[in-house]
């Protein structure tokens, strides 16, 4: 595989989709008391945190398309009920592999410039970095996810991306 911005996206969205439907499927397990009890992450509960994940896909999708986003904190909660949740999420995983297969290393913007939800301030980012952000935050909050339902002896199953199932890149990306 080449190493470009563009194979990266592909790969990572879609790892993305498959990480977050095992996540979802372990988690729906959970009564939903369990799922939005606070365990010490950093949005308080794994509920919490899949909502926190929704919300900073969104956002930076819509900065890369240059598009508008308004939210009162990273910590708004987008939706109450898992059921709704597991919905938007699995239609944004969509949205971000059409974004990610739609990304051309030839035409990319060299510079992102947005205004910070956190800091309240403008940004300017190389692109690149922003990209490998996106998916670096995504993979930051699984994993305290994943801690949490190991403690509650939840399996979530296999997590490296060396495992992800070859069929489905090939399927969804077009390029191995």
């Amino acid at each position: 595989m080449p190493f470009d911005i563009s194979s990266y996206a592909n790969t990572m969205a879609q790892y993305n989709q498959w990480m977050n439907q095992q996540l979802y499927r372990a988690v729906a397990t959970l009564e939903d008391r369990r799922r939005k009890q606070d365990c010490g992450l950093f949005f308080h509960s794994i509920h919490g945190t899949l909502n926190h994940l929704l919300l900073c896909d969104r956002m930076w999708l819509a900065r890369f398309q240059g598009q508008p986003f308004r939210a009162s904190g990273l910590d708004k909660e987008l939706y109450a009920q898992f059921e709704a949740l597991a919905e938007a999420r699995e239609e944004t995983d969509g949205v971000i592999i059409q974004w990610a297969l739609g990304l051309d290393s030839e035409t990319l913007p060299k510079r992102l410039h947005y205004r910070s939800l956190s800091a309240q301030t403008d940004r300017d980012m190389d692109y690149c970095l922003a990209v490998t952000h996106f998916f670096n935050h995504q993979t930051h909050h699984r994993g305290q996810i994943t801690a949490a339902l190991s403690r509650q002896g939840i399996d979530f199953g296999i997590t490296d991306l060396i495992f992800m199932p070859s069929a489905a890149v090939r399927d969804q990306v077009g390029r191995y």
